[in-house]
């Protein structure tokens, strides 16, 4: 009997390969008549750089990049198709993972070092770039990752913000376009599992903020945060995710 083992990850305990390693072991041990395949694979969060590479049969390449709280990480992007395909997950420099589970910091954490990980990447000239969105540990709408690409988003006395959600309060302006120019001329492709609003009770604050260490207080400035920067954002004709609560409403 052919069996493929075709796992997930088991979040912040092991990785796709050594789960399915693991369920391996255990079948050559009860069945070792059996072939066993073993197919690790990943839903856009933690391990979706490592499986897709690998089964592109492409390379991983190690850069240092600001971590979640302002360390400094080596988080890993790959490359394949003769470096036409480049894969990042934001997982790798700004996950959950990174962060001991007592020092989360949903307002502070920052995307940052996702940014300066596509920048790597995009030395090499890609042609698509497919990135995963899962397990993050910030929730600061990706703010920190423009940023590294080089948008400008300044307070009222033409500074930069500050990192995580928590920065996006003193926003005043948006300059996205270096950002965008950036990336001209690259297919982007998103690695998501999940359909939820950027703002409200099913939005990206309410749902997946106590993970990552919010309170309902933080969750609330989070939202609200969010919206401003999704306004600001829409200002310069930008698209942004669908709303299905106004945050100046009542809340039940």
């Amino acid at each position: 009997m052919r069996i493929v083992v075709a796992p997930d990850s088991f979040k912040e305990c092991l990785s796709a390969q050594q789960v399915a390693s693991a369920i391996a072991r255990g079948w050559r041990n009860a069945a070792p008549e059996d072939e066993i395949v073993e197919i690790p694979l990943a839903d856009g969060g933690e391990g979706t750089t490592v499986a897709l590479t690998e089964a592109l049969g492409g390379q991983l390449h190690t850069v240092a990049v600001t971590g979640p709280l302002g360390e400094r990480i080596e988080a890993r992007f790959g490359l394949a198709n003769n470096n036409e395909t480049a894969v990042i997950e934001v997982a790798e420099a700004s996950g959950l993972h990174c962060v001991p589970a007592e020092a989360r910091d949903a307002l502070r954490a920052t995307s940052r070092g996702t940014g300066e990980m596509i920048l790597a990447a995009l030395k090499h000239r890609p042609k698509t770039l497919i990135m995963g969105l899962g397990g993050s540990a910030t929730t600061d709408g990706g703010a920190g990752i423009l940023q590294a690409l080089g948008a400008r988003l300044l307070d009222n006395q033409s500074g930069e913000i500050g990192p995580g959600g928590a920065g996006l309060a003193r926003l005043a302006t948006a300059d996205l376009e270096p950002a965008i120019r950036r990336l001209n001329g690259i297919q982007l492709i998103v690695a998501c599992d999940v359909t939820n609003a950027l703002l409200g009770p099913e939005g990206a604050a309410a749902v997946f903020g106590p993970q990552k260490g919010a309170n309902e207080d933080d969750v609330r400035q989070l939202d609200a945060n969010l919206a401003h920067f999704s306004r600001l954002v829409k200002a310069q004709g930008v698209a942004r995710s669908r709303v299905f609560w106004a945050p100046d409403s009542n809340r039940e």
